[in-house]
Order: C-alpha cells, then sequence, then structure tokens
C-alpha cells in the first residue's frame, strides 16, 4: 500500500512496533483508518497487529485501548497510582452516585438522548451530562432523528481509561442480560 513518498510497509512481525510507535507519539485516539495508512498496510492487516500488541501489553504496564473506532495506549489500571504519584497526586475529584447512574445509562444505551436518560433515571439529567460532557467521558455524537432533533450521547475512550476498561466488549452484562456485550456490536 506503500505510495512511493513514505517508508516500504514493515513486515508482518514489525507491524505491531510500528502501531505502537504512531500511537506512542498520538496525541489523540487514532482511527484505524489513519494508522493503518500510516503503517503503509490495509486496515485488515493493522487491525490484527493490534490485536496482536494488546495481547502483548497484557502483562505490562500499558493497555491498548480502544472504543470500536479509534485507539489509544494506555497506563494498566493496576499502576495508575504510580503514575499518579509521578505525576503530583489524583486525578480530579471522584463522581457522585447520580453522575455514575448516568453513565452508566449512557454507556450500556449509547447512543443515546438526555430524555433516554431521564426516563430511567425519572429526574433532569442536564446538569450530569453537562459535567460528564466537561469531564470527557461523554461525547456528543450528533442528532437523534427525532422531533426537536435531541443530541446524541456516548462514551469516550477517557471513560473506558477512567474504569480500566480497554473497550466496550468489557462492559459486564446487566442483569437479566443471558449474553455479555460483544466489541463487534459495542453500541
Amino acid at each position: 500500500m506503500a505510495d512511493g513518498h513514505g517508508p516500504p510497509p514493515p513486515s508482518k512481525t514489525e507491524l505491531p512496533w510500528v502501531l505502537e510507535a504512531l500511537l506512542f507519539v498520538s496525541e489523540e485516539p487514532q482511527s484505524l483508518g489513519a494508522l493503518a495508512r500510516a503503517a503503509g498496510v490495509g486496515e485488515g492487516t493493522a487491525r490484527k497487529a493490534l490485536k496482536q500488541l494488546a495481547q502483548d501489553y497484557e502483562a505490562r504496564g500499558l493497555r491498548l485501548q480502544e472504543d470500536g473506532q479509534r485507539y489509544q495506549l494506555v497506563t494498566a489500571p493496576d499502576y495508575a497510582s504510580y503514575v499518579a504519584e509521578l505525576l503530583g497526586g489524583a486525578s480530579g475529584s471522584r463522581l457522585s452516585r447520580a453522575a455514575l447512574e448516568t453513565l452508566t445509562i449512557i454507556a450500556y444505551r449509547q447512543p443515546c438522548t438526555r430524555a433516554d436518560v431521564e426516563a430511567i433515571r425519572g429526574v433532569n439529567s442536564d446538569r450530569l451530562i453537562a459535567t460528564l460532557e466537561q469531564r470527557g467521558l461523554v461525547d456528543n455524537v450528533g442528532n437523534a432523528d427525532a422531533p426537536g432533533r435531541p443530541r446524541l450521547y456516548r462514551t469516550t475512550l477517557k471513560f473506558f481509561e477512567h474504569f480500566g476498561i480497554s473497550g466496550p466488549g468489557e462492559l459486564p452484562p446487566l442483569p437479566g442480560d443471558e449474553e455479555p456485550r460483544t466489541e463487534a456490536s459495542p453500541f
């Protein structure tokens, strides 16, 4: 897939490390397409290499985090306290019970509207959703095709990092669910 202007595509064994280098220098999460283009390989090949990289990180201090669309490197939850110590303390205040409740609804119903959240909680959730957006735990991903075109919300990669999971496939099943969530259908 190299276009003649960049480096040649890496070997199959080298590709996970090339992707690791790309993710390491990225300030923002990267899409599969962007990573594949930068490495000069197809998306299927890049996806396989990312799975290999994720497996390699299982016994290390980093994790490959993905939300079904984008990827980033994060600290393994077991070592977060050491990172906090180096960087000068904890990262902000804890979430309230109401915020956790709202976040849980969004995580399992995403994408969903504020009205969807309020129908389950039974109370106004404007301020909680705004707070979760400010903290980067939820994001507005467009508008619903409904009267008034309400905003749709979903969780972010920062949400997965905050809770120490690598993606939507690791959300625990809800009580009464027969099958756990799969990565093929994260939302």
